[in-house]
């Protein structure tokens, strides 16, 4: 009987820290300058109450919707505080996907509005309670992955950056020489939206510069492997892929821990 009422007292306590764990602290947060106006989302635990860790989101192609707040909350319950970028702009969000190819299009080809962009989301994060400026990391989903790799190479002061099924080219290779971050770029092996030619000119690019990264390839999936609503037809290029999206998230969670860690 004690033997079990320990086991008992253990689970409970496993299930108060999930619930801890689980209980966020939100808010949108307007930013900017005068003439750029853009609005956020901020998510972490209640409990935090120092300096923290924190992590930059970046969103796809869609802009700040309520899926890049999902993987933000995703990230806030690792323990980390979470700022969600709004890169477009305050009502800038695109109503289909005609529309956000033209926009990420935008940004994609404007690389120096992009980094400003970028940039003055990262300088919002740091302004927030409870962050640790020395400890910071960037992750973006698709157009956002494109956006973490692209801020490391303003030489942001990040330890860390991670992009998923983000586009990995490579338009100035000599900017390799600012990253001062690790990164970590995990990718769909079936992925037609990322040419083999791109990824041959980032792995280049990060060694020719002698960056710490990681590409890391999933068999069997294409783009978008993070998004349930991207649905389950690998044939049109951009489906969900439930191992792929658990692979590659506990990929995340080792390598922020070991960013971390080190900085400390």
């Amino acid at each position: 009987m004690k033997k079990i009422n320990v086991i008992l007292l253990a689970l409970t306590m496993m299930v108060s820290v999930l619930a801890q764990a689980l209980e966020l602290k939100t808010q949108t947060v307007d930013y900017g300058t005068n003439d750029k106006k853009f609005t956020g989302y901020l998510t972490q635990p209640k409990t935090i109450n120092k300096a923290t860790p924190a992590v930059l989101i970046i969103h796809n192609w869609m802009g700040l919707t309520d899926e890049t707040k999902k993987q933000a909350d995703r990230f806030a319950q690792l323990g980390y505080v979470v700022f969600a970028a709004d890169i477009y702009g305050k009502g800038q969000n695109p109503k289909d996907v005609k529309a956000a190819g033209e926009l990420a299009g935008k940004f994609k080809k404007d690389r120096k509005l992009f980094r400003e962009n970028l940039t003055l989301a990262l300088d919002e994060l740091k302004k927030q309670k409870n962050v640790d400026a020395k400890q910071l990391a960037v992750a973006g989903y698709c157009f956002g992955g494109t956006g973490a790799v692209e801020l490391t190479r303003t030489g942001a002061d990040l330890v860390g950056a991670i992009s998923f099924h983000g586009g990995l080219d490579s338009p100035v290779p000599a900017d390799g020489k600012n990253i001062k971050a690790k990164v970590l770029a995990l990718h769909g092996a079936n992925d037609p939206f990322v040419p083999a030619t791109d990824l041959a000119a980032f792995e280049d690019e990060m060694k020719n510069n002698q960056v710490d990264y990681q590409l890391v390839k999933y068999g069997n999936t294409v783009h978008s492997f993070t998004e349930k609503a991207a649905g389950n037809d690998n044939s049109k290029g951009a489906a969900y892929s439930a191992s792929s999206d658990v692979r590659s998230f506990k990929a995340t969670q080792d390598f922020l821990s070991e960013v971390f860690k080190k900085n400390k």
